[in-house]
Parts: structure tokens; sequence; C-alpha cells
């Protein structure tokens, strides 16, 4: 659970939060109006969160990628009205 604190008070305890934060493991949450408006981590913290956001990007190209191209047979396009298709550039098969 983070820690939070108004903006106008964040103002004036800056350099504590800080210190909250990296030295006390804290994560502050800065609010106005009652309404979180931004989150002061560790740059610890901040590496990691991003590390697992590009973790999980891969993991999504991956996924996509492992998908493939594929096209219904020619019975299934007629079957289901399609009259398009999507091919690769330089795939010339009919």
């Amino acid at each position: 659970m983070a820690y939070e604190i108004p903006v106008t008070q964040a103002r004036a305890e800056l350099a504590e939060l800080i210190n909250r934060v990296v030295y006390g493991g804290e994560r502050v949450v800065v609010t106005r109006h009652g309404k979180p408006l931004v989150a002061l981590v560790s740059a610890a913290d901040l590496e990691r969160l991003e590390g697992e956001r590009e973790a999980a990007e891969e993991q999504v190209v991956r996924s996509v990628s492992s998908l493939g191209s594929s096209s219904p047979a020619p019975a299934a396009r007629g079957r289901f009205g399609l009259t398009a298709e999507h091919r690769a550039p330089g795939d010339r098969h009919a």
C-alpha cells in the first residue's frame, strides 16, 4: 500500500518524501482533490516495472508471431461469404 499525500503538502515535504521512498522503500502517491496525480517510486522500482512491461510486450509479440498467417480453405471462404483475403507481400499462391 502506498502512502498518499496531497500535492500542497508534498511540495513542503519533498526532501522527506524522497528519503521515505529511497531509504524506507515506500511508494508515495501525490493526490490533488483526493485523486491520484503522480507516484514517487525508487529508481530500482521504476527499472523493475519497466522491465516487466518490456517482458510483457515481448510475450505478446512472440504469441502473435507464433500464430502465423493462415487462410481459410476455399470451401470455407465460399461458405462464410469471404470475398478477399490478406496475403503477405510476395505471396503469389492462389
